[in-house]
């Protein structure tokens, strides 16, 4: 993997690899600058410390597993919209292993407060993406929601079932759709 990059994307495009092929502690300056085939002084030239550039490897890992899907109908449908996600979580834990548990974990129990901060923000994200899609979604009954039972509401349900899979490495979304179905439709 020793290719020379010039580019604060490739430096995160070979910190993505780094943790695919060793781990999330593969991610340190040292290492990231000699998979890039660059200085320690290169990469400090983008980051200016391990825990800037572990951050913006977190946010980087984020985005990759959870992109825009080119069928923009899984956000039209609420049932479509888990499906997929639940597929996403699948997909991060085989291109990251251990990602979502030893990274998430040790943000919130050490208080690392950028990395905690954008792994919110990407948790906000998908919250938000699922209180839309709820409001589009044609087959939810008119009645669904009320002012106790509100969209943000199931949508904080629905995420916390997801974020329950992530720690059990389940990534069968049944029991998430069967939840949708008898509530909504």
């Amino acid at each position: 993997m020793n290719t020379v990059v010039t580019s604060r994307e490739d430096i995160l495009k070979t910190s993505r690899e780094l943790i695919r092929q060793q781990g999330w502690s593969a991610i340190n300056i040292r290492s990231v600058a000699s998979a890039c085939g660059v200085s320690v002084g290169s990469i400090y030239y983008y980051f200016d410390s391990k825990a800037a550039l572990a951050s913006a490897t977190v946010e980087s890992v984020w985005s990759e597993i959870f992109h825009r899907p080119q069928d923009r109908d899984v956000f039209q449908d609420i049932q479509a919209c888990i499906t997929w996600m639940y597929s996403r979580m699948e997909y991060g834990c085989k291109q990251y292993p251990g990602f979502f548990t030893l990274h998430s974990l040790s943000f919130v129990r050490e208080d690392k407060a950028d990395g905690k901060r954008r792994m919110q923000q990407a948790w906000q994200h998908i919250l938000d993406e699922l209180c839309s899609v709820l409001k589009r979604d044609a087959r939810v009954r008119a009645d669904a929601f009320t002012e106790q039972f509100t969209v943000e509401g199931f949508a904080d349900v629905l995420f916390s079932l997801m974020l329950s899979a992530l720690l059990r490495q389940d990534y069968d979304s049944t029991a998430a759709l069967e939840i949708v179905r008898r509530t909504l439709y």
